[in-house]
This record gives C-alpha cells, structure tokens and sequence, in this order.
C-alpha cells in the first residue's frame, strides 16, 4: 500500500520530482527519461509507467531551461521506436508461449481491448495507440503476435513516435511555464491522465452495457 501512495505521488507531483532528479543527476536526468519511456512502450509488463503526463513536464522543464529540447526530442523518440520495436518482436518471437507463463503479469483484458482497437483501426493503431496509455504497450505486442508487416510496423511506429514525443514535449515547453499553468501544474497532470484514459473509460462502460450474449 505504502508503494502504491508512493507511486501515485511521483505521477501527480512529476513536476517537482522530475527537477529534483535534474538537479541531482545533472545530465543523466536524460538516460533515466530514456528509460522511463522505453519501457513504457517496450516491456509489456510495466503500462503503469507515466508517459503523457512525463512528456509534459519534460517539455516545461525544457522551457525554464533545466533541460534542452533539442537533446531531449531526439533522445525519447529513439527510445519510443525502441521500445515499440523490442515489444514488437517479443510478441512475435515468443508472445503466445509469454502469455501461457506469465499471464498474472500480464491482464488477458488489456490484451482483449488491444486486440479490438486493431479489429476497428488496423494498422494505424500503432499511430492511434500511442496517445492512449496501456494500448500503446500492448499494440506493438498485439501486432508481432499478430504477425503484422514490419516494414508497415517501422513505418506506423516511427510516424506515432514523432508525433506522440514532439507533440506533448512542445505542449509543455510553450504552455508548461505560462503562469497559470505552472501554478496548476498538479491539475494539468491530473487532466491528462483523465483525458488519456477517457477512451479506455468509456470502452469499459459500452462493454457493461452490451447484453450478455
């Protein structure tokens, strides 16, 4: 229970958690946030790492100047498509016999929602996926089980990437130091994680409202 409050303080204070590391590790703030994120898309037994939430405030602290943007972009991009990647062939090399042994670390539900989201989007899921937390674990590991094309899965991947890294880092570089933001930063968090996972929200309600067949 104790590492659970623990956690939740770390993802609803990233702010003042994540310059804290800045200020103690100095450069190698950008190996941790490397691989924050690449674990996040890349192990598909840890979901529960932040992600959106992390983008943001590393954008902000891009804007007072405590990190460089021009460094930090790059760097979680590459860690992004490498992340996708390793989970990409993880679920295609050893996915199924994964699933029959480590199925308490794995939640079937995840997988189940994952697999529905492809059933509706196809291949541009691992566009889609990216900006939604939990699903952008699973997709790349849904599409190597799968055995989707990998030159299509380099392609999706690489474009979700750029967009999901360069989209929320810029977001918090221009708007993370606004006044009003800056002084509401805890709320701002708080919204992202509300509005990334609205989708799986409102998955989970149109399930339990469909008549059992």
């Amino acid at each position: 229970m104790e590492l659970l409050t623990a956690f939740i303080d770390i993802v609803l204070h990233l702010d003042t958690h994540l310059l804290a590391l800045t200020e103690q590790y100095g450069v190698w703030i950008y190996a941790i946030l490397f691989a924050i994120i690449y674990c996040e898309t890349g192990l598909v037994v840890t979901p529960f790492l932040p992600g959106d939430s992390l983008l943001f405030v590393a954008g902000a602290l891009c804007g007072m100047g405590a990190l460089q943007l021009e460094w930090l972009m790059p760097l979680l991009i590459l860690a992004a498509f490498g992340g996708d990647n390793t989970n990409y062939w993880t679920g295609r090399l050893v996915g199924i016999p994964l699933l029959k042994h480590a199925n308490r670390l794995i939640k079937r539900e995840h997988l189940d929602k994952t697999h529905a989201f492809y059933e509706k989007h196809g291949g541009k899921t691992i566009i889609f996926a990216r900006f939604l937390p939990i699903i952008r674990t699973f997709a790349p590991f849904v599409a190597g089980i799968g055995l989707m094309r990998y030159r299509l899965f380099v392609l999706f991947s690489a474009l979700g990437g750029v967009l999901w890294i360069g989209s929320l880092t810029v977001a918090g570089y221009y708007f993370g130091n606004i006044p009003w933001v800056k002084d509401n930063l805890t709320l701002i968090i708080i919204g992202i994680i509300v509005l990334s996972l609205l989708p799986a929200f409102r998955g989970l309600i149109r399930h339990h409202r469909q008549p059992a067949g």
